[in-house]
């Protein structure tokens, strides 16, 4: 096999840490010229793409503006990033984490982690406070990113936390076992994303159980909300209503964000067994508790922080397109799209593939293409459910004989080829 030059493999490994696709950094690229007349100059996606392979496999080396536009786009001059010599290497990371600014550790802490991780016994607060960091960004970084780029890494930390948890001692001992069940519920979250059913619901049961052990009961609520959640993904409406049920036993003792999402999913429960009338009272009780959180955010927990005005508004417009009234669905969807921020890939990929549904099943076959075309990469990419959604309005265009149908059936074959280089 012949080496690829060092210049080449740190193209793909400078690309791969800010865990970027080669379409992504074909759209970086473009992003850095900062100047129309050069970008107007630059060739189209596909093609830029695959001049990407081939540098990062090494057939040859970008000229300018490549090169210059490659320095923009990773903060790095450029002879440092052309150059052949290979750099000194630097010590290796004692946690596998996502190289994030706000996460990286001084070298006083990366000396600390790296004692306390050969020697668990020896945890401390600075060490269990950092892998919350990381907890935090890599949230974040999922919104983004999607699942499968960091599963391996959350899983990896998980396991070290485990570690660190059966050897705290005092009141550090309930704070590492309080950030594993976060961690649990995270990794839980992401294995359902991936379509690991029993991984999910495995690491909801142990997050539910660590919980129960500190008596955190938002966190015990919110991993009932959690399965609920998974059960409405499979179309299981009784088990859904009836695990949003149970979460709500706490309703005294939890936040009113966390009341609310439990209301929220049993509404949605019933909306998939096409109940219209507890569907939508549960959500304006919902509605009511989301506001009550708005008025005290800081009291919330920390994995609470997507639940706002705009993230009900698409669950309202979810559950409206459940039971089948299209005009209120794609509104209320429409407002919600508006309103999530752009680094929301994922989400806005499941929620605007939720929006073509709702165009298509509304006899609206120009404004379902419209939406859905230009989220099929991140659908393919991001979120299985969004592609299945796609998949299957471009079946309800084709079965309505729209002319659409076609752009948004090769719109998705398209993306899903990329995806699969």
């Amino acid at each position: 096999m012949r080496d690829v030059p060092y210049w080449a493999a740190r193209l793909s490994r400078e690309r791969r840490e800010r865990l970027w696709t080669q379409r992504e950094m074909a759209k970086r690229l473009v992003q850095a010229a900062d100047d129309p007349q050069v970008s107007a100059h630059l060739p189209e996606r596909d093609s830029l793409v695959r001049m990407i392979k081939a540098w990062e496999a090494g057939r040859h080396k970008p000229k300018d503006p490549y090169r210059v536009l490659y320095g923009r786009a990773f903060g790095i001059p450029e002879s440092e990033l052309f150059g052949d010599e290979l750099p000194t290497p630097g010590p290796v990371a004692p946690i596998p984490a996502v190289p994030l600014p706000t996460g990286a550790p001084d070298a006083d802490l990366f000396d600390r982690i790296t004692q306390v991780v050969h020697r668990p016994r020896r945890v401390d607060r600075r060490t269990v406070e950092w892998l919350a960091t990381c907890l935090a960004e890599h949230r974040k970084v999922e919104d983004t990113v999607g699942s499968r780029p960091l599963l391996g890494i959350v899983r990896q930390q998980l396991d070290i936390v485990v570690d660190l948890a059966q050897h705290a001692r005092g009141t550090l001992a309930d704070e590492v076992v309080d950030l594993a069940a976060q961690y649990a519920q995270f990794v839980a979250w992401m294995s359902l994303d991936v379509d690991d059913q029993g991984a999910a619901l495995a690491w909801y049961d142990r997050a539910h159980d660590w919980a129960l052990e500190i008596g955190d009961v938002n966190m015990a609520t919110t991993t009932l909300s959690m399965k609920a959640h998974q059960a409405w993904s499979a179309g299981n409406a009784r088990r859904c209503i009836r695990l949003a049920d149970a979460a709500r036993w706490h309703d005294g003792r939890v936040t009113p964000g966390v009341r609310g999402m439990a209301v929220q999913m049993a509404g949605r429960g019933h909306a998939i067994a096409g109940d219209a009338r507890p569907a939508r009272t549960l959500l304006d009780e919902a509605e009511a508790l989301i506001r009550q959180a708005a008025d005290h955010p800081d009291d919330e927990p920390v994995w609470m922080y997507f639940y706002d005005e705009t993230w009900f508004r698409l669950q309202r417009g979810m559950t409206e397109l459940a039971l089948g009234n299209w005009p209120t669905a794609t509104s209320l969807l429409t407002e919600g799209m508006n309103s999530l921020p752009e680094t929301y890939n994922r989400d806005r990929a499941w929620y605007g593939s939720c929006l073509a549904k709702a165009h298509a099943e509304n006899g609206d076959a120009a404004a379902a293409a419209s939406v859905g075309v230009p989220i099929t990469a991140d659908a393919v990419l991001l979120n299985r459910h969004a592609h299945k959604e796609l998949i299957d309005v471009a079946a309800l265009l084709n079965q309505r004989r729209s002319r659409h149908a076609t752009a948004l059936r090769d719109a998705l074959t398209e993306a899903q080829r990329a995806g699969e280089q």
